[in-house]
């Protein structure tokens, strides 16, 4: 079963389930939402005596620099509480970094084990495709979704725990293609997530995953692809307005469709595409590329190696630049009276 498949329809099962909760005499009883500030404290105090109680074969992950997450082994503490053969292994609460987000107004505390950072140039953002690997566990280990072969994910249609998590590690320095078709990857970012219900599935009781679950998972970071979901120009990140890592709360024109999935965010009858300046520049060396001096309204996007008929290579700068006719501050993709003078 697969993750992705999963989270997309994770919001059409929400839709259908509050359609189907009128007191019709058949219907099933409304989930009732506990209080989110209330149940993360739950959340975290269970996360922690985890963490407490239980250790990993920390050796298998020092030097080596293209670890798998098959070969983690996560262990219950024994009973007296010592920790068995500690030049091999580490308690979870000694080698986790504990992190800080705020999601739907709540303060919320996860935790990640870095098992390797991963060597390649690129780090997803939030709203990024993302090729992994991964496992979904409960608490006491029990899987409930996982892959055996290379998954592409958009990060945009997961919960919001791998929204934050994945941008924290980097890809794979390089990959193989085998004989067979397989894909061998080199050096790229392992980690473990242990996410409070919040950063997950919270009140939704769906897929096998209980209402107001902790989870954790254990995933391959491999490569990422920049997202651009209404090919608007602007990629989806930046379509994220007010900066909390919700692409789905920012609505400039107050239509039906969120800013990364409209062709004209401020509904002015002018597409977006049509309101900005999209410029490629050309350099020897990707160095060159984030040396470049850009206007103070425009932003690098992404950086593409090219090779040329003679196999030169060189690299090309993505960068948008976001006019303000009026001066008023506000771009004029996002401004629907754009024409207007300031001192108007």
């Amino acid at each position: 079963m697969k993750f992705k498949f999963y989270l997309l329809t994770f919001f059409v099962f929400t839709l259908t389930f509050v359609a189907c909760n009128k007191d019709d005499g058949g219907g099933v009883p409304p989930i009732v939402e506990e209080d989110r500030d209330e149940q993360q404290v739950i959340d975290d105090a269970l996360l922690v005596e985890y963490l407490e109680t239980h250790y990993y074969n920390s050796s298998m992950f020092v030097s080596n620099m293209n670890p798998k997450i098959a070969d983690l082994i996560i262990s219950d503490l024994p009973e007296d509480g010592v920790l068995p053969d500690p030049d091999n292994n580490t308690l979870l609460i000694d080698a986790i970094e504990t992190h800080n987000t705020v999601y739907k107004e709540t303060n919320y505390k996860y935790y990640v084990l870095r098992l390797n950072q991963g060597i390649g140039i690129e780090s997803p953002n939030f709203t990024d495709n993302v090729r992994i690997n991964y496992s979904g566990n409960f608490l006491d280990e029990e899987i409930f979704d996982s892959t055996s072969n290379p998954t592409q994910l958009d990060l945009s249609s997961l919960v919001a725990g791998w929204q934050r998590v994945l941008p924290q590690f980097n890809t794979a320095e390089s990959f193989v293609i085998n004989g067979d078709g397989t894909v061998e990857y080199t050096s790229h970012g392992v980690g473990v997530m242990f996410l409070p219900s919040g950063l997950g599935y919270y009140a939704g009781a769906v897929f096998g995953v209980p209402a107001y679950s902790n989870l954790i998972f254990k995933f391959e970071l491999y490569q990422t692809e920049q997202n651009d979901h209404d090919a608007d120009g602007i990629p989806s990140y930046l379509e994220d307005i007010d900066g909390d890592l919700d692409i789905y709360s920012d609505n400039t024109d107050d239509d039906q469709f969120s800013n990364f999935i409209d062709v004209d965010d401020d509904g002015d009858g002018t597409i977006t595409k049509d309101e900005i300046i999209e410029t490629i520049y050309n350099e020897t060396t990707r160095q060159a590329i984030l040396d470049l001096v850009l206007a103070s309204n425009e932003v690098l996007i992404k950086i593409v190696e090219v090779e040329d008929e003679e196999g030169m290579i060189s690299y090309d700068g993505y960068t948008v630049t976001f006019p303000d006719t009026n001066g008023n501050g506000i771009p004029n993709y996002l401004d629907e009276d754009e024409s207007e003078s300031f001192d108007e």
